[in-house]
């Protein structure tokens, strides 16, 4: 900035940024914020005396910094505010004709160096436009076919840049899939070849035509849409399923990569999963699912869980848990059906197998099977019609009830010598308990879950199931019970399943264990004293039902709540309408900002933000008013801080909340808005739901207590008509 001294001389100008040249050579330069950056780099090629090709000008030429960003309108004024050092080099577009070309001759001893440079620079819009015009996609995709080691790392990172663009890479075929499948399905592929193997993995799933977010061709309602010429969104589940199928290893490899002590290959293999699960088509669900079941990947998670200091995990755990909820609805709302369906079969003959009882004709010359085990009918497609295959598994599968109870066999004899007042109806039971712990556990929809912590019992779902429903049937025989107690114990267990799993991400499987061994009296003495608290109307099956609903549209009015904060304005951080970037300022300091998106001169894609983390930074020293910080001393994290963290980016962006209240909000908000996120990370929000849930539950109950309606604990079908000869009456005229 010039000015007049005393004398009437100028004073002289102060640089302002030091700019290194393509020859090496440091100059101390003053840069005028007000120009555009293409009128500073035509001034500094003029004024350096930068010798220009016959073809040449300077719009050949740019400017970064240190950390290679490149200098743009937007960062010009930050960067010559801070006296960031610059450097004059070959502008994006030359710089990307220069790195396809030397790509095309893979034998070049630099082309380790030449890739390292391209997974730099492959993320600026300016450079990738002109590297895939000249076929840059096929050569980096034959790099990655040929290359090992630190080189194949990069050119990997390079693709893995390049797909968070939203096109360019849509030509990328089955067999270069498949390659990076065998990738990873390599025990000895080391974690920086891994890691972004993996995100490329990840973004090839979440890449499927129902993703897309511009119209797609229309289809019929059996298939999905036709995703329109150049789109990216043409992969998905199925397209990477089919080449995982083509390496047997491919998912056990991915699942023990999860108990690496390489927390970051942890951290890529939780994202990898969770990005399956929520992609996998109906098609292959049965297939995915039942394969990573084999390979326990729930235990898996579970001894991720007990891993001190696991923050970078933390939310991809959250995230599994959401996902296991989505499979645990989808289980309990598949019926079952033995006849179209050769694994219920099978499961069905198991159970009954292990029963060693024999069919025999009832005294109305009925077959008398199933209900020997405490069915009350011998479909067993109308007994599981409420808990589906959920409940099937629960009673058959490997660890499960059949399997762990003391001996099938021995309980199903002891039950039928009883009178048939007296006998605990087992399978009945059974499934009361699965209805219980999914009421417990609120598995009421897929993509519905308000978890703030770590479930590890929900994760064995059927251990717990095993062991409710022993202690089912130890509480019917030492109360003494007949048929007609049955809700009467179910309401017993109920209150034990609070008790048992109460703070289950700080207890273990003993303390669990011994809740389901205690003795009846001690049950039944508690459980009267929370009756006193409680209104037994609550635990009755249609309102129970009526919450599960309730919970549903309060948690879907809180996410849209979040999101139009967003909208509106609201918060800090303001979205766009087509919810694809974040705009925001970089200020210490809060101002008012005016509407619109003109003071908010910063964005991030949403698409990039792979995590919220918690309590990561800390204040800008003298900004907040009751900051105990020491001067010199080193600043504490601020437990209202947050941070938008993406898989290879780091950070994004940090905040800091004013309070507790909207710290809650925002971290919520945004995990709502991340395309694989949706769970909930404040215990604020958690029962935010839960209140809004509650309150209308009551307001329901209100309404039906003025009635005087009085509400059944169950439903009975009537008989069915005597004929079909009825018809629907035209009322329209």
């Amino acid at each position: 900035m010039s000015g007049q001294t005393t004398n009437g001389t100028r004073a002289p100008l102060v640089p302002t940024n030091n700019v290194t040249t393509l020859a090496g050579v440091t100059v101390r330069a003053r840069i005028d914020p007000a120009l555009t950056v293409e009128d500073v780099v035509k001034q500094l090629v003029i004024q350096l005396g930068v010798s220009l090709e016959p073809d040449e000008t300077p719009h050949h030429y740019a400017l970064r910094d240190d950390a290679d960003e490149l200098v743009t309108n937007e960062n010009l004024r930050r960067k010559i505010k801070n006296k960031v050092n610059l450097k004059l080099v070959n502008a994006p577009a030359k710089e990307a004709r220069e790195i396809a070309e030397k790509l095309r001759n893979r034998q070049d001893r630099n082309m380790r160096y030449t890739l390292y440079s391209l997974q730099k620079f492959i993320r600026e819009e300016q450079f990738a436009n002109e590297f895939l015009k000249h076929g840059g996609l096929a050569e980096l995709v034959a790099a990655i076919d040929e290359a090992t080691g630190n080189t194949l790392a990069y050119a990997l990172t390079a693709m893995q840049n390049l797909m968070e663009l939203q096109y360019g890479w849509s030509t990328l075929d089955s067999a270069f899939i498949l390659r990076v499948v065998q990738i990873l399905s390599s025990p000895q592929s080391p974690i920086n070849v891994c890691r972004p193997a993996t995100a490329i993995l990840k973004k090839l799933v979440e890449a499927d035509p129902m993703s897309a977010a511009s119209p797609a061709i229309a289809s019929s309602s059996r298939n999905p849409p036709v995703p329109p010429p150049g789109s990216v969104y043409r992969f998905g589940f199925g397209v990477v399923f089919e080449q995982m199928r083509k390496e047997r290893g491919f998912l056990e490899t991915v699942v023990n990569r999860l108990g690496s002590a390489e927390m970051v290959m942890a951290q890529y293999s939780m994202m990898l999963i969770n990005a399956l699960l929520t992609h996998v088509s109906d098609e292959r669900w049965d297939e995915f699912i039942g394969e990573l079941e084999r390979l326990n990947v729930r235990k898996a998670v579970v001894r991720l869980m007990n891993i001190p200091d696991i923050e970078d995990v933390t939310s991809g755990i959250l995230d599994f848990q959401a996902n296991i909820v989505r499979v645990t609805h989808r289980k309990k709302t598949t019926a079952v059906d033995p006849d179209a369906d050769a694994s219920h079969a099978l499961a069905l003959r198991v159970i009954w197998e292990k029963s060693r009882m024999d069919e025999e004709l009832d005294e109305q010359n009925q077959i008398l099977k199933w209900r020997k085990l405490g069915f009350e009918h011998e479909d067993m497609s109308f007994e599981f019609r409420d808990v589906g295959v959920l409940g099937l598994e629960c009673l058959h599968w490997k660890r499960r009830f059949v399997e762990t109870a003391t001996d099938f066999a021995v309980l199903v004899l002891e039950q039928s010598s009883r009178p048939a007042e007296k006998r605990c109806p087992i399978g009945k039971a059974s499934n009361e308990v699965v209805e219980l712990l999914s009421e417990h556990w609120a598995i009421f929809a897929p993509g519905y879950s308000t978890s703030t912590t770590f479930q590890p019992f929900f994760l064995d779902f059927q251990k717990v199931h095993s062991l409710a429903t022993q202690f089912f049937i130890r509480m019917w025989g030492e109360s003494g019970a007949v048929l007609a107690d049955f809700s009467r114990i179910a309401a017993l267990v109920r209150s034990q399943i609070k008790v048992a799993l109460r703070s289950e991400n700080v207890r273990a499987w003993i303390d669990v264990e011994r809740e389901f061994n205690c003795d009846y009296q001690l049950v039944r003495d508690r459980q009267m004293q929370e009756l006193e608290r409680e209104d037994d109307l609550l635990s009755k099956v249609p309102v129970r039902n009526l919450r599960a609903k309730l919970y549903k549209e309060s948690y879907e009015f809180v996410r849209q709540q979040r999101i139009q904060c967003l909208l509106q304005g609201a918060w800090f951080v303001i979205g766009d309408n087509g919810l694809k970037y974040l705009h925001f300022v970089d200020s210490a300091v809060k101002f008012p900002v005016r509407n619109g998106l003109e003071d908010l001169p910063e964005r991030i894609d949403v698409s990039m933000i792979s995590e919220i983390g918690k309590n990561t930074c800390a204040p800008p020293p003298n900004v907040l008013r009751d900051s105990t910080d020491l001067p010199g001393s080193a600043p504490s994290l601020s437990p209202l801080s947050f941070s938008l963290l993406s898989a290879h980016e780091g950070s994004l962006a940090d905040l800091i909340a004013p309070d507790k209240s909207r710290w809650a909000d925002w971290t919520d908000g945004l995990n709502m808005l991340r395309r694989d996120g949706g769970h909930v990370t404040s215990s604020e929000t958690a029962e935010f739901v839960q209140a809004l849930t509650e309150i209308g539950l009551k307001i329901k109950l209100l309404d039906l207590s003025g009635e005087m309606v009085e509400i059944p604990n169950n439903l009975v079908a009537g008989p069915p008509p005597m004929n079909t000869d009825y018809f629907f009456s035209d009322l329209s005229g």
